[in-house]
């Protein structure tokens, strides 16, 4: 049995999620301790109690501890095997960080699968799922890894509600290498802004700060953000919110950045943070944006070759990723950066321990 240290690194949920979806893919049986020691709520919370849940279904595993609060628990997994099915959060915690813990297990099932997901689709501390449609899921079929995710109503802190529909369109059993040494001249912008149960100019001022905020940075290139907003009286959604996703198509890559609304905060300041996060994150010159940097390592670890990439900044949450691949992992890699720098990694698979 693999033992992992929650409290390791950045000591959050990712160590748990990680730890689940490799446990899954090798067939190791993992004891999980320290759960997300430190965090001001240690332990489960129900959006991680799902991720877990959910796979557990997929690997037809037993498990011991699984309850909201646990600081440990074991997950003995067995044969992937999916079923189409539903699963409910039960609050407004965040799908796609459930998506990240099964979405590397499902390409390693026998047959393709389509689960719907009920829970927050755009909460603070995850991310949006605009960016998981058109950042992370570009970046999974460069992999070799095709994904379709269907958004069928957003979820916001607090009520939650959002529906979406995942579908995979092929199941790899590993991953292509990607070699990413530079994000290249940036073509255009893209976005989508969106608000709900709130009046329509709050998206438009989103989108418009956005816009500013680039244009005065002199990133002189198209800016094309779409608008999502519903009429009074026909707005399905359980609660207000609001939130805006940028991204930026490139030579070689996509990066994104992404800010939510709350209240008491300007529509204008949400444009502007979007803004100036993917600005950063390009200003770097690397292939992958600070989010991304940390998401792709999982495939890359899982992958047929030696994959080369270039990230925006190396992260706690990195960092912590690759501590938790080589529990799992005969995987070898050479990093060159700092802690919050800009960082070349070069990684090597090598097959489970």
């Amino acid at each position: 049995m693999i033992l992992i240290d929650g409290s390791y690194g950045e000591g959050g949920g990712q160590i748990l999620r990680l730890s689940v979806a490799l446990s899954c893919i090798t067939g190791s049986d993992v004891k999980i301790f320290n759960i997300r020691a430190k965090r001001d709520n240690p332990g489960l919370r129900p959006q991680h109690l799902t991720s877990i849940k959910v796979a557990e279904e997929i690997c037809r595993a037993q498990t011991e501890g699984v309850s909201v609060g646990s600081t440990e628990i074991v997950f003995r997994p067995s044969t992937i095997n999916p079923r189409d099915a539903e699963f409910d959060v039960g609050t407004a915690g965040s799908v796609t960080l459930i998506m990240q813990t099964i979405l590397p297990v499902l390409a390693f099932s026998e047959r393709r699968v389509e689960l719907v997901l009920k829970g927050g689709t755009d909460v603070p501390w995850s991310p949006p799922i605009d960016y998981v449609r058109y950042v992370m899921l570009p970046h999974l079929s460069r992999a070799g890894y095709h994904v379709e995710v269907s958004l069928l109503r957003r979820g916001h802190y607090p009520r939650g509600g959002g529906l979406i529909k995942l579908r995979t369109l092929n199941t790899p059993k590993g991953f292509n290498p990607i070699n990413l040494l530079g994000r290249g001249e940036v073509r255009v912008v893209k976005g989508v802004s969106h608000c709900v149960k709130l009046p329509k100019d709050v998206a438009v001022r989103q989108a418009e700060s956005a816009k500013t905020y680039l244009k005065s940075r002199n990133l002189n290139v198209p800016v094309e953000v779409s608008l999502e907003f519903y009429e009074p009286g026909k707005d399905p959604h359980l609660g207000p919110g609001s939130g805006i996703v940028l991204w930026a198509d490139t030579e070689n890559s996509i990066l994104g950045g992404d800010s939510l609304g709350a209240k008491g905060k300007r529509a204008e300041v949400v444009g502007a943070e979007a803004a100036e996060k993917l600005l950063h994150d390009l200003n770097t010159g690397a292939a992958l944006d600070r989010h991304m940097s940390d998401n792709i390592l999982i495939y890359l670890a899982l992958g047929e070759g030696t994959s080369t990439i270039t990230g925006a900044e190396y992260s706690m949450h990195a960092h912590t990723a690759l501590w938790v691949l080589k529990q799992f992992l005969r995987v070898e890699y050479e990093i060159s950066g700092e802690l919050g720098k800009p960082f070349k990694l070069r990684i090597r698979p090598g097959g489970s321990t």
